[in-house]
């Protein structure tokens, strides 16, 4: 049971906040109340809202080993005297795949690979083994697609799910090592052939093509330590009420307390601390809700709601202590921070915090040239962030991926509204839809606790459904993600089946790529023309919807349109229209956007794309984030302000 008790005693006051929040992530703890201001990091932490202020970065240079006859648990890779025999002859610059330039490797798809890296006493110092607690964690932020991790020989478990964070707890294999250094081996297992696994935009074929890319294998995010105290917090969600003005905390803890502990959430806004509420409980699964007085005027509410033209955060802190004299040892200390807002469809259009809302979308593909799915670093996240907003979009489409945690920190903390979205398998079957079902669910767990994110899409184009208009079980399936993603968090619209054949949807999205505005407007001009269309054959020759759902308001959104190509005379530039100059491309998209602002049905757009994505040429940047015109005018296209 859970009690709430007030103020906590020893509590810290807007003084100590203040004086608190200087310590960054990835730094040591600097005494009892020290903490680290979360929504003021640097955009390194792997997991930027449970933050702990050590932790050891175990990316870098690792051995590697490609396994093409996958003989390598057989032969006991995994726990090798490193002899002549040694099959580990490479170096691989982890998290980047083995696909890409940066990693050092730059081959061909390998259907197993093999990394090696030994684990020593300065990695568990920079853990912040001691002083902020003795049980050692091992995190992986992705590993595409099947993971089986070693240390020290010691089997410590399988992970599946290519775009999903896991972690072991390796305090026991630690312990038996008497303070030596010991040998950290992942083996890595993606097969190209799987269509029932969950891959995205990543090519089937040997060498990509259409708008397929260069597949991605193994480690493609942060491999990183930390250490906790045994009873931690292992999760961390927060949900804003703001007609209530409250926020709620659901915390997870590693294990049920053994005796009562005391649960401290603090809320504060640029050193004040707004509110403050606790709880003594002896379950594992604890929720707290923070009353803000500051919400409860009416008159000044908004004041400190996010969006993006004002993007306001509160930190937040949450202790686990031991309940009075006698209690349970484990302290544990984390920081966080949320965002107020509100997002709702209704009357046709999308709104923010209660406010008509219009979507300035732009299809983010999250792929660099250099280094694949995995950003070149954390500093190119928050610049994607930055020229995102720079061109004059106000939301981003993460297409086909879920993108690092850390990209999604610098759209909360720059002001950027994102749609959540995943990999899409290719083929129907029991297995596909455990797959994604399982790993679906995962990242909407992880993800939830963003302001940023304003929408969720499991589905895109019927990617794995593709007879969803005539079998019943793909039609259940479309309907039972969309379900199971309101009952995760029924705080945010869901689409079905982004772009047409939608079952039940928050928001009717449209996939059109027409090549002039003139085609834009006869469909889309008039109430008239879309219920037309909404009821019958969509551009793409799909049904737009293929059941009966109730009117709940639901907006229309045009989720893909333009797709203009323009590569400079590349022989094998593909698109979905050519230009051939830069006076030609500024027309083109400037046609197609002008006439998506001219037709009122339309409450949202998402432009396609961002960047040039190897042979798809069709972004308002070249894939080395170079505008193919002047950013001013891309900025006035898309806003269409003068």
């Amino acid at each position: 049971m859970s009690t709430p008790i007030g103020e906590a005693p020893g509590s810290l006051g807007a003084e100590d906040v203040g004086a608190a929040q200087d310590v960054a992530p990835g730094t040591a703890p600097g005494g009892a109340g020290a903490r680290p201001r979360a929504s003021q990091g640097d955009g390194t932490y792997p997991r930027p809202q449970l933050v702990r202020p050590a932790w050891a970065d175990l990316c870098g240079a690792w051995d590697f080993a490609a396994d093409p006859d996958d003989v390598g648990r057989d032969a006991r890779w995994f726990d090798l005297p490193g002899d002549a025999d040694d099959p580990f002859t490479r170096r691989i610059e982890v998290p980047f795949p083995p696909e890409s330039r940066l990693s050092g490797i730059g081959d061909p798809h390998h259907h197993v690979v093999w990394y090696r890296r030994p684990l020593g006493a300065a990695d568990l110092a920079r853990a912040g083994r001691g002083s902020q607690g003795e049980r050692l964690l091992l995190h992986l932020g992705a590993v595409d697609h099947a993971a089986d991790v070693w240390l020290g020989g010691v089997h410590l478990g399988r992970h599946v799910g290519g775009q999903t964070p896991f972690a072991f707890d390796v305090t026991s294999v630690v312990a038996g090592a008497d303070g030596g250094d010991l040998t950290l081996v992942v083996r890595a297992e993606d097969d190209p052939l799987d269509v029932a696994q969950p891959r995205g935009k990543q090519d089937w074929r040997p060498e990509p093509h259409s708008i397929w890319y260069h597949r991605t294998t193994g480690i493609w995010q942060p491999v990183w330590l930390e250490a906790v105290p045994r009873l931690h917090v292992a999760e961390l969600a927060w949900r804003a009420d703001v007609p209530v003005g409250a926020v709620h905390a659901t915390v997870r803890l590693s294990e049920r307390p053994r005796e009562a502990v005391v649960v401290r959430v603090r809320v504060a806004h640029e050193g004040e601390v707004l509110a403050e509420q606790w709880l003594r409980t002896v379950e594992q699964d604890v929720r707290v809700a923070v009353d803000l007085p500051t919400q409860h005027n009416g008159q000044r509410y908004e004041e400190l709601l996010w969006s993006p033209e004002r993007p306001t955060l509160l930190d937040a802190w949450v202790d686990v202590v031991p309940d009075g004299e006698g209690g349970e040892s484990a302290h544990d200390a984390v920081a966080s921070y949320l965002g107020l807002r509100t997002v709702a469809v209704a009357h046709g259009v999308f709104l923010l915090n209660d406010r008509p809302y219009p979507l300035r979308s732009v299809l983010e593909q999250g792929y660099w040239e250099e280094s694949h799915l995995a950003a070149p670093g954390p500093d190119a996240l928050r610049r994607e962030v930055e020229l995102i907003k720079e061109l004059g979009f106000n939301s981003a489409r993460v297409h086909q991926k879920a993108e690092d945690p850390r990209f999604l920190f610098w759209a909360d903390r720059l002001g950027l509204t994102l749609w959540g979205e995943t990999a899409n398998a290719y083929a129907f079957s029991p297995r596909s839809v455990q797959l994604l079902a399982t790993e679906w669910a995962e990242l909407v767990r992880r993800d939830l606790s963003h302001p940023s994110i304003v929408t969720w899409v499991p589905l895109n184009e019927s990617w794995g459904v593709q007879h969803i208009a005539h079998d019943p079980a793909q039609r259940a399936y479309s309907l039972g993600l969309a379900h199971l993603t309101r009952a995760l968090d029924p705080t945010r619209p869901v689409v079905s089946n982004d772009g047409w054949e939608h079952t039940d949807s928050d928001i009717w999205s449209i996939h059109d790529y027409a090549e002039r505005g003139d085609e834009l407007r006869a469909r889309y001009g008039t109430p008239e023309a879309v219920r037309a269309l909404l009821d019958g054959i969509g551009p793409a020759g799909r049904r737009v919807r293929l059941v009966d759902v109730p009117d709940r308001g639901q907006p229309l959104m045009l989720t893909e349109f333009g797709g203009v190509s323009y590569a400079g005379g590349r022989d094998d530039a593909w698109g979905y229209s050519t230009a051939t100059s830069d006076e030609d491309f500024e027309a083109r998209v400037g046609d197609l956007l002008d006439a998506v602002r001219a037709c009122p049905p339309i409450a949202g757009f998402c432009w396609t794309q961002l960047t040039d994505t190897g042979q798809e040429t069709n972004g308002l940047l070249r894939a080395d984030r170079t505008p193919k015109l002047p950013i001013e005018t891309l900025r006035r296209l898309v806003t269409g302000e003068p």
